[in-house]
Parts: structure tokens; sequence; C-alpha cells
């Protein structure tokens, strides 16, 4: 028999109060992944080669949702690709029509990485580039770590989502 964590033990990885994305308000991540089957997380930039995969990172929000897929992108300028913030809001939710969450700028590399991508690289690695993606179960572990040149569309990638849900 699968144990299923209790929800007080769910997604600890992901206890962290965080600004949404040219936002005054603060969401916790692990209240925002309760009922979640499985976390996709995400770095984003909005000045960047692959901003395009946000068309297919919101796809993969609309296709699995109500199965239990939660996405969460993270704003991040570790590689120099991102501007203000209202410019990244604006390639978001305008030009993309994003509706998953998207939390404000974050570090996500380096002795200065915010401590959720920290633990992200503990168990994986570290970002090598913007849209990396991270699939994570309820226990807090990552499954699976797919590179910027794996798109939001790739077989692999919602093989190892449906895999979790």
């Amino acid at each position: 028999m699968v144990s299923t964590p209790t929800l007080a033990k769910a997604f600890d990885m992901l206890d962290h109060d965080l600004r949404r994305l040219h936002s005054s308000e603060t969401v916790n991540l692990q209240t925002l992944a309760a009922d979640a089957r499985a976390v996709l997380l995400v770095n984003t930039a909005s000045q960047c080669g692959f901003t395009g995969q946000f068309e297919g990172l919101e796809a993969l929000h609309q296709a699995y949702a109500e199965r239990g897929l939660k996405v969460i992108g993270f704003s991040s300028d570790s590689f120099n690709q991102e501007t203000d913030e209202a410019s990244a809001a604006e390639t978001c939710f305008v030009n993309f029509g994003v509706t998953f969450d998207m939390m404000a700028t974050i570090p996500v590399r380096g002795a200065d990485a915010h401590p959720l991508f920290a633990e992200l690289a503990r168990q994986s690695r570290a970002p090598r580039w913007n849209f990396n993606k991270y699939l994570v179960n309820p226990d807090g572990e990552v499954v699976e770590v797919f590179g910027a040149t794996t798109g939001p569309e790739s077989a692999k990638l919602k093989a190892a989502i449906e895999g979790l849900l």
C-alpha cells in the first residue's frame, strides 16, 4: 500500500512565503500546492530566448491542473535575462496569458539562491539557465529535472507528470 503524505508534511520544501509577481500579495507556496499531486517549479525570465515556453507551461497548467499538477514560475535575474517586474509581468500575463502562479523575482543559483532553489540544487542540480523545470512529488523529492532545451510540450516531460498524477 502506497502511503500519502499528510497535508502537514506534503511539499515541506515549499514552506516559504513569497510575493506574487508585480503584486503586493504574499502567498505560502506550500499552501498553493496543498491539493497538488505534483508540482512543476520553473525559473523564468522575460528577456530570454526560451521565453516562448510560457505558452507551453500555460498549456500544461490548463491540461493537468484538474488532475493535480501545480505549475509555479519564479521570475529570476540570475542569468541577466530579466527586466523590471512590470515588464516581466507584462510578458507573462499579457503577452502569453499566463494564469499559473508566478512569483516575484528571486535569485535561483549561487550563494544567494533562495532557500527553495538551494534545496532543489541539493537534491538535483542548480539551474543552468532559465526555464529549468523541476518536477517534485508530495514528499518534497525532485523526481526529475528538465533543462531549458526540453520544452513544456516534450513527451518525456508529460510522461513524468502523468506518472505522478
